[in-house]
């Protein structure tokens, strides 16, 4: 699965497409969570590391940078509510979202937005970018949020660094963002779709057979009377084992012996065996 080869590679270089010289000479590290490796700045604290997201504070806790992220949404899903969405879990006052800006995605991801956003936290004016990048996989996809903000009169210290540490994530562990439960679920529809497949096949085939017997049994009728009507004959069962009998249509009731003798009569009351030494049956018609 593609999210899974690309998205989930921990060997994949964390610092990709930033300039070095914007980031701080404090320093970074890179952390191994259960889930994603990341970059913090140093003597910043790890607030949330988990299956879905990771936090990222400043000492003076005046900037944070958010990772978020989601499986199994539809391919159809608007980035855009995807980041307000998320943003609003802040609790925020007064949530502002710019409109959409093609952006780099995060490693695995296939297409990134990004969008400016302010708001207000305890009073205090923020100020930030937030950026959604997408993973598509088959009619799903995965959607993941990063964001770096700070307080408004600090914002022009991060706009040119702290979104690109924000960026730099990948995941490590194959539960992230409820993949697995989204893989497994996948399987589960491609089983149930492959047997709803092979049933179809099936139908479809004995469908086929049953039209063609029918119509294989039509042109035999067609043929059989086509066949009678041209020789004026009607064709009679043999009970004693002799094949089929095509006799003359100028009777409407034959009999037949042991001897492969026929009597024909249009009395239906008639009965040869009345006087007669013989072993006499009736014949029935044969209609295919």
């Amino acid at each position: 699965m593609y999210i899974l080869s690309v998205l989930f590679s921990a060997t994949k270089p964390m610092y990709n497409n930033y300039n070095q010289s914007s980031f701080p000479t404090a320093g970074l590290s890179i952390w191994r969570g259960n889930y994603f490796n990341y970059v913090v700045p140093n003597n910043w604290r790890v607030v949330e590391d988990g299956q879905f997201a990771v936090v990222l504070v400043s000492p003076d806790n005046a900037a944070l940078t958010i990772m978020v992220g989601n499986s199994g949404l539809p391919v159809n899903y608007n980035p855009w509510q995807f980041v307000y969405e998320k943003l609003l879990a802040l609790q925020p006052y007064d949530l502002r979202i710019g409109q959409p800006r093609p952006a780099q995605p995060i490693a695995g991801c296939s297409a990134a937005y990004e969008f400016d956003c302010t708001y207000f936290s305890n009073g205090i004016p923020c100020q930030g970018l937030a950026k959604c990048s997408v993973a598509y996989s088959y009619n799903i996809c995965t959607m993941v949020m990063t964001c770096a903000a700070s307080h408004q009169s600090q914002w022009a210290n991060y706009a040119s660094w702290l979104p690109q540490v924000a960026s730099q994530v990948s995941a490590s562990n194959g539960a992230a963002f409820g993949m697995q439960g989204i893989m497994a679920q996948n399987l589960e529809i491609s089983q149930t779709e492959g047997q709803r497949y092979r049933e179809y096949r099936e139908w479809s085939q004995r469908t086929w057979d049953e039209v063609n017997r029918q119509r294989n049994e039509s042109l035999d009728r067609q043929n059989f009377q086509f066949r009678e009507n041209l020789g004026n004959v009607t064709t009679w069962t043999n009970p004693y084992g002799y094949p089929n009998a095509e006799l003359p249509n100028n009777y409407n009731y034959y009999w037949i012996n042991r001897q492969g003798q026929i009597y024909g009569t249009n009395n239906s009351t008639e009965n040869p065996n009345f006087g007669s030494t013989q072993d006499w049956v009736r014949m029935n018609r044969y209609l295919p």
